[in-house]
């Protein structure tokens, strides 16, 4: 495959239409909530969603373990760096103390569907502390047969013990935060990981059974290049992770200061288009399916599976096979959804801990879903699930004219077919389906500003 430069026959159709639009991990994604959420309305709504759902299909649950030993300079993710040990059995109380305010909700232990520990550095924490959390956590609860526990591991902190202790409780998933294995991008972006610890990581998760490794991989980092990229993906094609998240680097430097220090040693917009079109046309040659945006994994993995089944959902944690309605966030930043409403939690650790040792929801900003924001969203899920929806007459009826001209331009472009009632995106189209959905967003619309928020596509 030529590295000297790569350039597919939609890579410009690609960068006519690289604009900022949501990642669509909810809707309304959440710069665009209505934050009409106040406490005593989240117990009731909470109380509700699992009568309605929880009860049967039970629920899942993310926590929050925010805190690093050292700063990654790429990271857009809530996080505390610290190498302070104080720090840890406060906040590990603090997620109980959460937990047992829903657990008042739910009347004693709800079934457990998914468990799934981000950050941060979740591996910060000893074996023994995640032991005892997720102990607490499962205690007199049912566990779904079909049950996923998976977590976050850097591979330079996860142990083996780390691994062993979270597989003997359940986990049959981890994802390792590889990014690139290039040494100068590794030092760009202040995450040196060698490649004999990351084989170290994958192969002791596979010798203790876990069923699923993913992998995170960036394209447009600071001095990535079509060469160092191929590198790095043949040393991804000797370990062979179950998955992959080949993401786009969301440049955001006003948000996260520490991101300017390689700003001049970035990819151009042409380049970066280059980097994701070869690194996709890289995976496709190893054997990878693409499951949706930005995923890709083995044709017998899992999510290969449901999305062949017509079964894939996607939520804040990506794509998943669980059907749960109720995702409950525990942690400081945290995100709920519980199919009514949206909650964050307060992205302070302070106040977080200081609020729920109170009993208190420490929820800093939510949403209230309308009829039309559940219709919207079933819409957005299914284009990007699916790769097609039904448009319900209550969404196309509300439509601009600037965002209906733009889908009939889609169509002519080759990214979506379009029926009288039905929209189908094309292969070509599901490598931009952030902006195919951006144009059924009827909260967003064309309001600019609001589009400023966000990252481009690529």
């Amino acid at each position: 495959m030529g590295k000297e430069k790569f350039m597919s026959d939609t890579s410009s159709l690609i960068q006519k239409y690289n604009i900022p639009a949501p990642r669509y991990t909810s809707y309304p994604t959440v710069p665009l909530w209505e934050n009409n959420l106040e406490n005593f309305q989240w117990h009731d709504l909470v109380s509700k969603a699992f009568q309605d759902f929880g009860k049967e299909e039970g629920i899942s649950i993310y926590i929050h373990l925010p805190f690093c030993e050292s700063l990654c300079t790429y990271c857009g993710c809530n996080k505390r760096i610290t190498k302070n040990n104080a720090v840890k059995d406060p906040y590990i109380q603090a997620l109980l103390a959460e937990w047992a305010q829903y657990k008042e909700i739910f009347n004693g232990s709800p079934k457990i569907a998914g468990i799934h520990l981000g950050g941060g550095t979740p591996t910060f924490f000893e074996p023994s502390y995640l032991k005892y959390l997720i102990e607490t956590i499962l205690e007199d609860a049912e566990i779904n047969p079909n049950a996923e526990f998976s977590f976050e591991g850097h591979p330079n902190n996860t142990t083996y013990e780390h691994l062993k202790t979270l597989n003997d409780l359940g986990f049959n998933r981890v994802s390792y935060g590889i990014q690139d294995f290039d040494v100068q991008v590794q030092t760009a972006i202040h995450r040196i990981q060698p490649f004999e610890k990351v084989k170290y990581a994958t192969d002791s998760a596979r010798i203790l059974g876990y069923t699923s490794i993913n992998y995170d991989l960036i394209f447009g980092l600071p001095h990535q290049t079509l060469q160092t990229m191929e590198a790095t993906f043949r040393k991804v094609q000797e370990l062979r992770p179950e998955r992959i998240a080949f993401y786009s680097y969301a440049h955001l430097p006003s948000a996260f200061p520490s991101q300017k220090s390689f700003e001049s040693f970035l990819p151009t917009a042409t380049e970066k288009t280059e980097l994701y079109e070869f690194g996709r046309a890289l995976l496709v040659e190893m054997g990878y399916e693409e499951v949706g945006m930005d995923h890709f994994a083995l044709p017998n993995d899992a999510l290969t599976l449901a999305k062949n089944d017509g079964v894939l959902h996607r939520n804040f944690m990506g794509y998943t096979t669980l059907p749960s309605k109720i995702l409950i966030g525990l942690g400081a930043s945290s995100i709920n959804d519980i199919y009514y409403a949206y909650a964050q939690n307060e992205k302070s650790i302070g106040k977080y801990e200081a609020l729920v040792n109170q009993n208190i929801f420490a929820i800093q900003k939510g949403h209230v879903l309308t009829e039309l924001d559940i219709s919207t969203r079933q819409v957005i899920l299914d284009l990007i699930c699916k790769k097609q929806a039904v448009i319900p007459l209550e969404i196309s009826e509300k439509l601009s004219e600037n965002q209906i001209d733009s889908l009939k331009e889609m169509e002519k472009d080759g990214l979506i077919t379009t029926t009288k009632n039905q929209i189908l995106v094309s292969e070509i189209g599901m490598k931009v389906i952030r902006n195919v959905c951006s144009q059924l967003d009827l909260r967003l619309g064309n309001n600019e500003a609001k589009k400023s928020l966000f990252s481009k596509t690529i």
